[in-house]
């Protein structure tokens, strides 16, 4: 008699788990593999500190690329409209950050780096277009992304 119960059980069980698994986070690129992330204000009180290294951050995306998809903005949680990472990749269609992720929450990776010019000069003065009065300077640092995760 106990086995009969246990069937619709599972049966709801397994119909949970799909509707997880069909609201799961979508991966970019290689994903995040770093277990701690520096939080965004760390990482633009002394960039210079972080240059070269690889780094995980976490927060929510306020702007995307519009033309390609080639980079995100990544505010804190909880302050959407706090200062904002720059995460660019390397080469256009390498990742291709979609639109919808704007307003969702989202963790990247990849290594920090000065500004020069070129592509992540031109992604930054995108960056600072979309954000109009709210962003003082163009960005000068920028994760250049191998992976990133919306949730």
């Amino acid at each position: 008699m106990r086995s009969q119960n246990l069937i619709p059980v599972m049966a709801v069980s397994g119909l949970l788990l799909l509707s997880v698994s069909a609201t799961a986070a979508d991966t970019y690129g290689k994903g995040v593999t770093l277990a701690d992330a520096t939080p965004i204000a760390q990482l633009l009180g002394r960039p210079a500190d972080f240059g070269g290294k690889t780094v995980r951050v976490e927060g929510v995306v306020t702007e995307v690329c519009t033309a390609m998809g080639c980079w995100m903005a990544l505010a804190p949680e909880g302050q959407p409209n706090g200062s904002t990472v720059l995460i660019q990749v390397e080469h256009d269609g390498v990742i291709v950050f979609p639109l919808s992720a704007k307003g969702h929450k989202a963790a990247a990776q990849g290594v920090m780096e000065k500004i020069e010019g070129g592509e992540g000069r031109e992604a930054a003065a995108e960056l600072a277009a979309q954000q109009g009065a709210k962003a003082q300077v163009p960005a000068q640092w920028r994760i250049a992304a191998t992976g990133a995760v919306v949730y």
